[in-house]
């Protein structure tokens, strides 16, 4: 049974007046609920599953009219991988040589990442941290090794014939 904070009549035009589509649905449930509805058929009517009904009943029990809305908003996320000093660390380490003396890569990032976190850090991690930072990945062009030096020559000075008839 949810508990009839707000009247019927104002359940009901909270649900019509409201903008933001969340809010509006959580309404809705809860003007079908307090109108005598059933959990079961209040979930049919609106599409929504009965746990996620119960939930929104749960809300406004505990939490009145102020339980109402996305809560989504006010969520923050999880804090950054890097805080702001170790991102300027890593801004500094990426602006020099790599420590194996080659030139960074997201491997490589990732595994100075790891030993300055104490934790293992993917290379996917490593290339976002790059990317965020302003860096790209860089790697020397392969160069083909079956390729035969006095072809590549004679192809520059233009001896070869052309590979079609003529």
């Amino acid at each position: 049974m949810v508990p009839a904070h707000l009247p019927l009549d104002e359940l009901e035009q909270r649900y019509r007046r409201c903008r933001d589509p969340v809010a509006r649905s959580h309404w809705q449930i809860l003007w079908l609920l307090v109108g005598g509805s059933s959990t079961a058929a209040v979930a049919r009517v609106t599409g929504y599953s009965v746990n996620w009904v119960r939930e929104i009943a749960r809300r406004y029990r505990e939490d009145g009219p102020a339980g109402i809305g996305d809560r989504r908003h006010g969520n923050p996320g999880a804090a950054p991988l890097l805080d702001a000093v170790r991102q300027a660390q890593l801004r500094e380490a990426l602006a020099g040589p790599a420590p194996d003396g080659g030139i960074w890569s997201c491997r490589g990032v990732a595994a100075w990442m790891s030993d300055l976190l104490g934790r293992p850090v993917s290379a996917q991690r490593g290339w976002e941290w790059m990317r965020r930072l302003g860096f790209t990945p860089q790697r020397p062009r392969p160069r083909e090794t079956r390729a035969d030096p006095a072809a590549q020559a004679a192809f520059k000075k233009g001896g070869l014939p052309p590979p079609w008839p003529t």
